[in-house]
């Protein structure tokens, strides 16, 4: 072997499972079943109310779960058409039909229309109750009695219901148009079908030993719904990459005449080691997401940590197991047509690139920080809130029917509660006071005025007051009403007493707040911790703020490109949606975390290529020139097969699905092409051997040490 390689981490492991390569494989997926058993013998323990707590929002629903006075569950059945004898007796029939079902704990009498054209029958449901099947089918019967009539359900279960519904649809469609997506691209990378099918085994057997291991964690950290989803979509691309990234390069060690072995733990100390540093700077961007404070960042956090970790431990384990067991037969059966395509087209996209680059970094660099500032200016105007009806497909009928019990009954609308702790004895100068707020409140254009629904819980210990908007709870006028009653008109009637404004408007409202508040330093803690890691792995100051750099540059992208498409409604045709004027808060910050994770990947891999031919005494424009050409196919197929699996989110029905796979496929390519192929070579041309300052290029202990006559040998 005409290199030299010292022993690192990856190496030791990497020859381990090569020399043992049936104990390697039989550790791993028995450590993949323990880890599906974990999820069996312990129930997951997902996040409850409590959880989403935010501010004085948070303070309020607290105190009315502490006395008691949550408000239940309902169930509304709108009646519309038809003459209003009509109404007034399918109405009756419903309510008959009602009283005695289980899960139901009371049916209000029946409420009219101010205009007389509807019925609105509200039904309050016993405490966790989940499923209103037979409320439904009640409703169904009155519906077939009275065909003249228009009878419909919704309400706080069945919407659930229908919502989750719709999403286990949305991601039942997208894992099954995902996997085949995924093998075609990777037979395309390779031409065989067993390396095509190993990255997938790799990154399957990666989630699924993730998903078993967050069923313990969540009794830590409380498992939000969008877990599992999040998991399978990180798991995926990291899985694929990495096994990508090490496949290809066992796979050029090969061709330039090494042994199995010899491919092997070269792949190691150069891909392996690349993965490792790659998988922390994912695992460093995630991490990111605790400092916002909410349970579901949290959650998101720990299930995407998880999963990094284990396809990092499954690709430097599994892998060289895998590739020295199977020897040239990962090559085979072999796709002719494939096969010879993959042979002869090498380089990708960047190699038609990198010529003009090179040749012109500074026209290049310049041209590209246009293109990016040009995509990115959008974000300036970004607007951020809590997903509420108008980010739902308004083609679920239990979304439908709730817009028209808003626009048939003004005091179903979006309400507020002011919450005030309290003592026995102060109870009448407190029912006075909130009386006082009702009115203030009923005089402005914001509030439905009438008699105060003050409450008083039974131990004493609260009264609520009660106050409903004129606003549906999309409309950008209800924050500002809120704030106005908890800023004005609650301290000007209730002075220095403690008191809490909450409800459905001052939640979101707060939880968006907080976002806002922590989003910079989110990221600045995310980019500093990938500059620290970046230094470290590279012992260069230089390449570690090139590195924040090019990050905030994909960011902002990434950010122009939501808030262009998802807030103004660019392209909304096209795509299927309509605009709510905002983008679902939680949204921007994940989309950055998930790209700069995943970007790592490309980047650290470009560059140990570039060292490694500086460190064989290249000079730095030829080092830069052959790292990008021997890594340009490696990162245009990783790059490939991620914009594939996000742009199949973007067809989905869920528009909080279709905004995170929109802005992921178009952030990740421009990152992959733009930024990380034209941008970072550019830079890396005219900065020179300035590039690697303070380090100094020599041989630390873990690294490859190729031959001249070697450099160059192409992926």
């Amino acid at each position: 072997m005409s290199a030299r390689i010292r022993s690192g981490l990856p190496l030791r492991v990497a020859r381990w499972s090569a020399t043992h390569p049936w104990r390697a494989v039989v550790g791993w997926l028995a450590f993949v079943v323990v880890a599906v058993g974990l999820a069996i013998a312990i129930p997951t323990a997902h996040t409850g109310d409590a959880d989403y707590d935010t501010g004085d929002s948070g303070r309020a629903a607290a105190l009315v779960r502490g006395a008691g006075m949550e408000t239940p569950d309902s169930e509304n059945i709108l009646l519309t058409g038809g003459t209003a004898p009509q109404r007034a007796a399918a109405a009756a029939e419903a309510a008959r039909r009602l009283h005695g079902l289980p899960g139901v704990a009371d049916v209000a009498d029946p409420l009219t229309s101010p205009d007389r054209s509807a019925v609105l029958l509200t039904v309050d449901l016993t405490r966790g109750t989940k499923d209103v099947g037979a409320l439904q089918a009640a409703t169904d019967a009155v519906q077939r009695a009275h065909p003249q009539l228009k009878v419909r359900e919704t309400g706080d279960v069945s919407l659930d219901a229908a919502v989750n519904d719709r999403v286990s649809r949305d991601l039942s469609s997208a894992e099954l148009t995902s996997l085949p997506v995924t093998l075609i691209l990777m037979l395309l990378a390779f031409g065989a079908l067993i390396a095509a099918g190993i990255p997938v085994l790799v990154a399957l057997t990666s989630v699924a030993a993730t998903i078993g291991l967050t069923a313990p964690i969540s009794h830590l950290v409380h498992a939000d719904d969008s877990v599992s989803s999040m998991i399978v979509l990180i798991g995926m691309a990291v899985g694929v990459d990495y096994s990508l990234f090490y496949l290809k390069r066992e796979r050029a060690e090969r061709a330039a005449g090494r042994s199995t072995l010899d491919a092997v733990e070269i792949a190691a100390a150069t891909s392996g080691h690349s993965i490792l540093i790659s998988g922390g700077a994912v695992i460093a961007s995630m991490a990111g997401l605790y400092l916002v404070g909410d349970v579901t960042f949290a959650s998101l956090a720990t299930g995407a940590i998880v999963v990094v970790a284990t396809a990092v431990l499954g690709s430097i384990t599994l892998l060289p197991a895998l590739l020295a067991g199977l020897g040239r037969w990962v090559d085979r059966p072999r796709i002719p047509l494939l096969w010879r395509l993959n042979r002869r087209i090498g380089g990708g996209i960047g190699s038609r690139l990198l010529g003009p680059v090179v040749r012109h970094p500074v026209a290049a660099l310049l041209a590209g920080s246009i293109v990016v500032l040009g995509l990115a200016a959008p974000a300036l105007g970004m607007r951020i809130h809590q997903a509420n009806l108008a980010t739902l497909p308004q083609t679920i009928p239990q979304v439908q029917t709730y817009r028209a019990i808003e626009a048939a009954f003004p005091s179903q609308l979006v309400g507020a509660d002011v919450v005030v702790p309290l003592r026995s004895a102060q109870q009448a100068q407190i029912r006075s006071e909130l009386a006082a707020v009702q009115s203030a409140a009923g005089r402005t254009r914001d509030f439905l005025g009438g008699q105060p629904d003050i409450r008083v819980a039974d131990d004493g210990s609260i009264a609520v007051l009660r106050l409903t908007m004129r606003y549906t709870d999309d409309d950008p006028r209800a924050d500002d009403a809120m704030l106005h009653l908890r800023d004005r008109l609650v301290p000007d009637a209730l002075g220095t007493r403690t008191a809490y404004v909450g409800g459905e408007v001052a939640e979101g409202y707060d939880a968006t707040h907080q976002l806002h508040q922590r989003l910079p330093w989110v990221i600045g803690v995310v980019l500093l911790l990938t500059v620290v890691m970046m230094g470290l792995a590279f012992r260069s100051i230089v390449l570690a703020l090139l590195t924040c750099v090019l990050n905030l540059a994909s960011v902002g992208v990434a950010f122009g490109v939501l808030t262009l498409v998802f807030q103004h409604g660019f392209l909304s045709g096209p795509l299927g949606f309509s605009s709510p004027g905002f983008i679902v808060d939680w949204l921007p910050l994940f989309v950055m975390v998930v790209l700069i994770g995943l970007s790592m990947d490309y980047h650290v891999f470009v560059l140990s290529r570039v060292r490694e031919h500086v460190r064989a005494g290249l000079p730095p424009r030829l080092a830069v020139q052959r790292g990008i050409a021997d890594t340009s196919s490696v990162v245009t197929s990783a790059a490939a097969v991620m914009v594939s699996v996000f742009a199949i989110f973007a067809t989905l029905s869920m528009l909080e699905m279709k905004t995170m796979g929109v802005g992921l496929a178009v952030a990740i390519l421009l990152d992959a092409t733009l930024v990380r192929q034209v941008l970072l070579p550019a830079a890396l041309v005219l900065l020179g051997e300035r590039a690697w300052w303070p380090g100094r290029i020599s041989v630390p202990r873990g690294t490859l040490v190729e031959e001249p006559e070697l450099v160059g040998a192409e992926l």
